[in-house]
């Protein structure tokens, strides 16, 4: 059996080799003229995702990768070792909805099931009441496709008395949400459900203070294929029992002319309190700073269109909260780590306001939330050191945190509420969700769970330091290993890394991080310029003439880490998805030597083509606008498809995309492996792994997320040459 084993692998993975190298995608090359730049593009047909040609060739290589990826042993090691970890707690508990009168509602999925459900407490003591399953819903949509099997809630909304909540529901990573309204006492469920929106992505659902109805982002088009995929978006006001197909519109560039809103820009209506005599319209899109308005809570239900701007772009506003009449907020203007402000309906002095807490200089003020007793908020250093605060009566105090924390999250009532409750997590240390008493100045464990014990996790350590760039710039950098490993750079290290939109690579506790650790490998966490750790600068200083900062750096982080033999070329493996595929694109297509193994999830990969990919339009103020001549040749640096070049040796390499991936067209990921697999002269295998019930990596059961972290890891420490991955030797 031995002997049958180890020939079927080997010959599994001669197999896929060969049959590559004789499967190549066709090609059908288009020279196209950007402001003077011939570019060629060798695989632009791939881009038609319904020819059949592209089509076949498309699930020949994701065949070929699950048959590679299925012989490798121990593949299921991270899948079942996560099912246990799930065992182990028992159930897992999110999307936590505290009202004013004290309901709590939640998901939470027990172990075993396929999906999260709805629960509620009447109060934290009270008795545990199941509302929702998924899989009772009947879907709307009547197309073949479309079964009641899969479906996840992605998001709650409880009214603002807990008597209805709104829940949302998609399937296939396809990012579209079916909505329905449940009223809680009886577990009534309104026939009426709403489609084409995604409120846990944009805008929410904002409900009225007599907890009537609500507002939602609705959109016109939802074709992935279609030009004005999600374009021309409108906020649309909802009330119980009405005909979702008459549709009111209330905020939007087709209601709205005279605002002059943009097609690709979301207008979303926030309601902080359902008291507030405003409402606010916000012009969501890619960038923090966005274009606001508002308008008298009166004059919009009776049908005015009189918006007033409340600020622009320029005055760097983001985080806001209402109260009354005061406007607290963030403020990014000459401020690049951020200070807490407030100012007033009446003035509206965003530029110059009342500056509650001044920038700090070596941490970024992120969350804050309003209560009776002050405003507490919290600052990272890096992004990863985590402190709080409290601003009572003008004066500022440190709240020392239950444990050290390199992540801390806020939520509370309101102004007229002293309730606080403060979540932390660390890279090793489970998220513990506790209610602060500021008399007793206590932390009472609020956890719906007993924490789960992780023996087997003992002994892991976790570092934060700071290397120096190409340009002598320090990037923060994060390690997570056994401390027992030896540093004789034989180690298999995987490096994750993202970079992009200001977001923030906060410390969680990382399961899949935790069991590479306890491997005998490190897990490096490279906080690269383009992110948020270091404030609005560091964001800026990775986007688009500047994006080259975001590789460099994460290429730095590797050199610093093979030079002080955490480990060697051949042992490191790098990892990023979405915006993140452009850093690893561009570190294996500029110095391919330095790397074993890339993975890319999602991946931008193609950068010059956002023309032909849909949503990408607002991505177009991160990365950069073709239009323009100069910021074109910023897109085409970071286009790592582009960038491969024929002749070169490429590290081994696993593409994952979802099929219906609403914000990066899986073509990108066809287009750079059908060029990577023509042009590399390495043995490295180099696969394309779609996911045909998928999208952008979210909105899907957490077993099928399980799975495909699992092959990825699997595959990973097989190139890297760990024991446990190779096939056995026949004595």
């Amino acid at each position: 059996m031995k002997k049958k084993y180890l020939l079927l692998f080997i010959n599994s993975v001669s197999s896929l080799v060969i049959a590559q190298k004789t499967n190549l995608a066709p090609s059908v090359p288009v020279i196209d003229d950007y402001h003077g730049i011939k570019v060629v593009d060798e695989y632009r047909n791939l881009e038609n995702l319904k020819d059949p040609t592209t089509i076949n060739w498309m699930k020949s290589q994701t065949d070929y990768a699950n048959s590679i990826l299925s012989s490798i042993p121990n593949r299921d090691y991270y899948f079942n070792k996560r099912e246990d970890f799930d065992k182990r707690v028992g159930y897992s508990v999110s999307d936590i909805r505290i009202t004013r009168n004290d309901k709590y509602f939640y998901l939470k999925r027990n172990a075993g099931e396929k999906a999260y459900k709805v629960y509620l407490r009447n109060g934290f003591n009270g008795n545990e009441i199941m509302l929702y399953d998924p899989a009772n819903f009947v879907s709307s949509k009547k197309t073949s496709d479309v079964s009641n099997s899969d479906f996840v809630i992605n998001t709650i909304s409880p009214s603002w008395d807990g008597s209805k909540i709104a829940i949302s529901l998609t399937k296939g990573g396809r990012e579209l949400s079916e909505v329905i309204v449940m009223e809680v006492d009886n577990k009534y469920i309104h026939p009426e459900i709403i489609i084409n929106t995604n409120p846990a992505n944009i805008g929410g659902i904002k409900w009225l203070g007599d907890n009537s109805g609500f507002f939602y982002v609705y959109y016109p088009v939802v074709d992935l294929y279609s030009k004005d995929f999600r374009k021309n978006t409108q906020s649309i006001l909802y009330k119980i029992g009405e005909s979702p197909t008459k549709l009111k519109n209330v905020f939007s560039g087709v209601n709205n002319p005279d605002l002059k809103i943009s097609t690709t820009d979301y207008p979303a209506v926030l309601a902080f309190n359902p008291e507030d005599k405003y409402y606010i319209g916000i012009l969501v899109d890619a960038e923090d700073f966005r274009r606001t308005f508002f308008i008298p809570k009166k004059d919009l239900l009776e049908g005015n269109k009189n918006w007033q701007q409340l600020y622009d772009k320029d005055s760097k506003v983001f985080s806001i909260k209402f109260v009354d009449n005061d406007i607290y907020f963030l403020s990014g203007y000459n401020s690049s780590n951020f200070k807490l402000c407030k100012t007033s309906i009446t003035t509206r002095k965003f530029k110059d306001p009342e500056v509650l807490v001044p920038e700090k200089k070596d941490e970024v003020i992120g969350q804050y939330a309003l209560t009776k007793d002050g405003v507490y908020y919290v600052t990272t250093r890096n992004g990863v050191e985590a402190k709080l605060y409290l601003l009572k009566d003008g004066k500022e105090t440190q709240i020392k945190l239950p444990f050290a924390s390199g992540n801390v999250d806020l939520q509370s009532k309101g102004l007229d509420f002293s309730d606080i409750w403060i979540s932390c997590s660390g890279w090793a240390n489970e998220e513990q969700r506790f209610k602060y008493d500021l008399q007793t100045n206590t932390f009472k464990p609020e956890n719906f769970g007993q924490l789960t014990e992780h023996p087997e996790l003992k002994d892991i350590a976790v570092e934060e330091i700071t290397i120096k760039s190409y340009d002598g710039t320090e990037v923060p950098l994060s390690l997570i290993y056994n401390k027992n490993i030896k540093r004789d750079g034989n180690n298999p290290l995987l490096i994750d890394c993202y970079g992009a939109f200001g977001s923030v690579a906060t410390p969680f506790f990382a399961r899949s991080y935790l069991l590479w650790a306890n491997q005998g490998g490190v897990v490096a966490v490279s906080h690269v310029r383009g992110g948020g750790e270091k404030g609005d600068n560091w964001h800026k200083d990775g986007q688009k003439l500047k994006k080259p900062n975001t590789w460099k750096d994460l290429i730095a982080s590797t050199e610093y880490l093979i030079n002080q033999k955490y480990s060697s070329s051949e042992k490191i493996a790098i990892l990023g998805g979405s915006a993140g595929g452009i850093a690893i694109g561009r570190a294996i297509t500029e110095r391919p030597e330095l790397f074993k193994v890339a993975i890319i999830e999602s991946g931008v990969l193609n950068t010059t083509r956002f023309d032909n990919n849909g949503i990408q339009e607002t991505s177009k103020k991160e990365y950069g606008n073709p239009n323009d001549p100069i910021e074109f040749k910023g897109l085409l640096e970071m286009d790592s498809f582009q960038h491969i070049k024929e002749g070169r040796k490429y590290p081994a390499t696993l593409v994952y995309a979802g099929i219906n991936d609403p914000r990066v067209a899986p073509w990108q990921s066809g287009k750079f492996v059908a060029k990577l697999l023509a042009s590399t002269v390495s043995k490295n295998p180099v696969l394309l792994n779609i996911d045909y019930d998928g999208g952008h990596g979210g909105d899907i059961p957490l077993v099928q997320r399980y799975r495909n972290l699992s092959n990825i890891y699997a595959f990973a420490l097989w190139q890297l040459g760990h024991p446990d991955y190779q096939p056995k030797k026949v004595r």
